[in-house]
């Protein structure tokens, strides 16, 4: 088989890929504008947010008109990694910054809102408790008491503890406290159940609430995943998107076997040790349920809103008259830093979403790492992480480059051959392989190497796209930003220019159509990769030089030999 060919349909099935990713993100989804609320509308609005009923769980609250009401006050919370507000309304989290991520690499005083409560980026955190008795648990909507409004991690410690009281008419007394580390993005949440004189029994939920998210700046060949995700010990990962939730509203099975008997997911999934998330490129919100019980996964889009909801509720808990009981959570909301997701939940480092070839790319990403301790640069460490893959391939490389050198050899004999045989294919053919044969040249050694090598490259592409340690992230000189385009087009230049010595290095192909395509390739390329992050540009680039400079000496032996 003709290298070149190869070589063409793998090239065209990379550049039909990103097409394609990019057609999904604009034409599959498409959310409508929404029209802006006042403040107190959004606190208040939305029945629909709360968790569905189920059998062996106790009813829902009704909405107390007294209580949308009622105004809520704001909590702020300072630590050395967020700054976050906290509704006393609810006890939702409705703002939360990350101190240590700017929006932008141009405005880096300017930082990153993960979650917030304006309508149009509508991105929030919610928790609560249901009871059989209505009155006696604090869903999101009740409103809680403070004994103060701002709270900061001082110097020396190593947690703040933001506790919130509520209390029903029968006694019952409910103290909702989040309780947030030095250096972590994980949340602590308990609620501290006093029973009042009627005994409680129920249930905690908690639940994310946002908007499809805006139109992306990413580049128009990157696409990353945005919407839930839903992982446990029988389902693993599994992802539920916006248009998923809108359609189905909970009707598909989300995975587990002993719920693929129930006849209406709109009461949910119950699945035990899992997680629920909302992710998106770097970044993740996520709620962790205590182990141990059985939780009721569900998913829907707000009635009359385009909000969308995930989340779950544990298995009922029984409280005697005046003992306690205690519900506890974690909310994870920060970035996607993957060696510490693994600490917090099993399963949770796979939001880094690397998808099929994770396998490959988690033993790419700890050698990108060795290297960043190392250079602690990312640019660097991304360079020598393409030296070291391309020394394991050596071997393979060789033979594909040794197999391309005879090829180019031989090239004037097969183009002599066509212009004798003309028409004739089939003469064409045999005359061709009768002069491999003697030369001892397998026309598919070139391929196989190639095509063993084609899933680390993609690896390695995820990896370089979805780690958020490279976002931000300088090299050298001009290069202030590995996750950007190069904003002189540098990089994408020296990529053109090295394919095009590239094609010059390997034999010519016979086809005029092929001829062509190849020689608009480095030009083509050099127009797609100006867009492209500058890391992987850089990726590309040294892999490239490293393949010539191969190719070149091997070329040469090849030629001196005969």
């Amino acid at each position: 088989m003709d290298n070149h060919r190869i070589l063409l349909y793998f090239t065209l099935f990379f550049v039909l890929y990103l097409l394609w990713a990019e057609w999904q993100k604009d034409y599959v989804y498409q959310a409508p504008v929404t029209i802006a609320q006042s403040s107190s509308q959004t606190q208040t609005s939305g029945k629909e947010e709360l968790p569905p009923a189920a059998d062996r769980q106790p009813a829902l609250p009704a909405d107390s008109g007294q209580t949308a009401r009622e105004s809520s006050q704001r909590i702020l919370v300072v630590t050395d990694v967020v700054e976050m507000e906290i509704d006393t309304r609810g006890g939702d989290v409705r703002r939360l910054m990350l101190r240590n991520y700017a929006v932008s690499a141009d405005k880096p005083k300017v930082k990153l809102n993960l979650l917030t409560d304006t309508e149009i980026d509508y991105y929030v955190a919610q928790s609560g408790l249901v009871s059989a008795n209505k009155d006696s648990a604090p869903t999101h909507k009740a409103i809680y008491t403070v004994a103060q409004t701002s709270y900061r991690l001082a110097e020396g410690e190593e947690e703040i503890r933001v506790p919130l009281q509520w209390t029903a008419s029968d006694g019952t007394r409910v103290t909702k406290t989040y309780i947030l580390h030095r250096n972590n993005y994980a949340i602590d949440v308990e609620y501290d159940i006093t029973a009042g004189s009627q005994g409680w029994n129920g249930s905690q939920y908690m639940q994310l609430v946002r908007t499809p998210p805006q139109k992306s700046s990413e580049s128009k060949f990157i696409h990353t995943y945005t919407g839930g995700v839903v992982y446990n010990q029988d389902i693993k990962y599994e992802k539920i998107d916006f248009e998923e939730i809108a359609e189905n509203d909970l009707s598909k099975v989300i995975g587990a076997e002993s719920c693929k008997n129930t006849s209406s997911l709109k009461q949910g999934c119950s699945l035990s040790n899992g997680w629920l998330a909302m992710i998106q490129h770097y970044f993740l919100a996520a709620w962790i349920p205590e182990r141990g019980g059985d939780n009721l996964y569900y998913a829907r889009k707000v009635k009359d809103a385009e909000k969308y909801v995930i989340g779950t509720r544990t298995a009922a808990k029984t409280i005697k008259a005046g003992d306690q009981g205690v519900f506890k959570t974690r909310l994870v909301a920060g970035p996607k830093l993957q060696y510490k997701l693994e600490e917090m939940a099993p399963g949770l480092e796979l939001t880094v979403d690397y998808g099929a070839l994770t396998i490959i790319a988690k033993p790419l990403f700890w050698l990108l790492t060795q290297f960043h301790s190392w250079f602690a640069n990312w640019g660097w460490a991304i360079i020598f992480l393409t030296i070291t893959v391309k020394g394991l391939f050596y071997k393979l490389s060789e033979m594909s480059y040794r197999s391309m050198a005879k090829m180019r050899k031989v090239a004037p004999r097969i183009k002599a051959m066509k212009e004798r045989f003309g028409d004739d294919r089939q003469a064409m053919s045999k005359a061709m392989m009768d002069m491999y044969k003697r030369e001892k040249i397998n026309p598919m050694g070139g391929c196989l190497p190639i095509v063993v090598q084609i899933p680390v490259f993609i690896s390695l592409y995820w990896v370089l796209l979805e780690s958020v340690e490279m976002r931000h992230a300088p090299f050298i000189l001009w290069i202030t930003n590995l996750s950007d385009k190069d904003p002189y087009f540098v990089l994408p230049v020296i990529m053109g220019i090295s394919m095009f010595v590239q094609q010059r290095l390997n034999p010519a192909p016979i086809d005029p159509i092929q001829q062509k395509v190849f020689q608009i390739m480095p030009f083509a390329f050099t127009i797609m990769f100006a867009f492209f992050p500058s890391g992987l540009v850089l990726y590309w680039v040294v892999n490239n030089l490293l393949s010539i400079a191969q190719q070149y000496v091997i070329t040469r032996r090849i030629e001196a030999a005969s």
